[in-house]
């Protein structure tokens, strides 16, 4: 295959992946739409294969587009690396970076690197999209995902950046009305709010002091997939939570709530960065790892503690 000038079928085609649509890809590079339809058709019949599902809703890769996807834009992202290193330029970010992250961690923990990494390389266009459903990356056009959990076996790859702790907690309030667990069996006894999963399942999984491992299921009397509104509830009196050491860091300090347990060691989720499996990365997306990795490392929350060192906050 011949290498891809910037004009060429090729890289519009990346443009309406990335971009979603035939239309936002027109409007991208303010050409018309009938024509970017003309020519993503001569790229499909010269390949012999339908590269793209056109819908009124977008325009999604098939398969054959998906693979086509991932290998050119491995090919042009080296081209572009190739010719800045010849021109005598450095191969910084630039271009779009798409990246998706869940919703509140994103606030918190990716959004404030995307702004430093943009005001670093303002050739740099970044587009967030916040949500906890886990996409294929080739049919969104995206260049990597931030993921808490574990993760289902796939050809992507995954570089660990940190964990997220988790305790139980209650509002001072919630604990003088219904009375302090004593031990985590007696959990099933109280209200407890949870987060909502795709699951369903809530249990709850701790190390005790001398190491033995605890698990209890419990049966929320609501569940929310809002951490924020889980604070806020919390903070109120609804009840117990099993929740982000991070997102009750503030709460904790103040002493709008309190942990319990805090002996035990709960079960912590992994946060992990996934990206294509390419052997060539384009420099924004190394860029973006690197920054993300380096962040997070100097998070205090994002690290697991040893039971009984200290409180949250302190």
């Amino acid at each position: 295959m011949s290498l891809a000038p910037p004009d060429s079928d090729e890289r519009l085609f990346l443009r309406i992946v990335e971009a979603g649509s035939l239309k936002a890809a027109a409007a991208q590079l303010g050409s018309d739409p009938s024509s970017v339809s003309r020519r993503l058709a001569a790229l499909e019949t010269r390949l012999g294969q339908q590269l793209v599902r056109r819908s009124t809703r977008g325009s999604k890769p098939t398969e054959a587009g998906a693979r086509y996807y991932e290998g050119l834009a491995q090919l042009v992202a080296q081209q572009d690396a190739l010719e800045a290193a010849v021109a005598g330029g450095r191969d910084e970010p630039q271009g779009r970076l798409h990246v998706t992250a869940p919703p509140e961690f994103g606030v918190r923990f990716v959004v404030p690197v995307l702004e430093q990494l943009q005001r670093r390389y303002p050739a740099l266009v970044v587009e967030l999209a916040l949500g906890t459903a886990f996409t294929n990356l080739a049919e969104r056009g995206l260049d990597a995902a931030v993921r808490i959990g574990k993760l289902s076996d796939s050809s992507l790859r995954a570089r660990k950046l940190g964990v997220v702790p988790r305790l139980l907690v209650a509002s001072p309030a919630y604990l003088d009305a219904a009375g302090t667990p004593r031990s985590l069996a007696e959990l099933p006894e109280h209200r407890v709010i949870s987060y909502l999963t795709r699951s369903g399942v809530n249990r709850v999984r701790a190390r005790t002091p001398r190491g033995d491992l605890r698990e209890v299921e419990v049966r929320p009397v609501f569940t929310v997939n809002s951490i924020s509104t889980l604070v806020r509830m919390v903070e109120g009196g609804a009840g117990i939570n099993l929740a982000p050491r991070w997102a009750f860091a503030d709460a904790l300090a103040a002493g709008r709530v309190v942990a319990l347990f805090e002996d035990h060691r709960f079960e912590a989720y992994p946060v992990q960065i996934v990206y294509p499996s390419r052997r060539y990365l384009p420099a924004k997306t190394r860029a973006f790892i690197e920054s993300m990795a380096d962040s997070l490392g100097r998070q205090p929350s994002l690290r697991q503690v040893r039971p009984g060192a200290r409180r949250i906050g302190e």
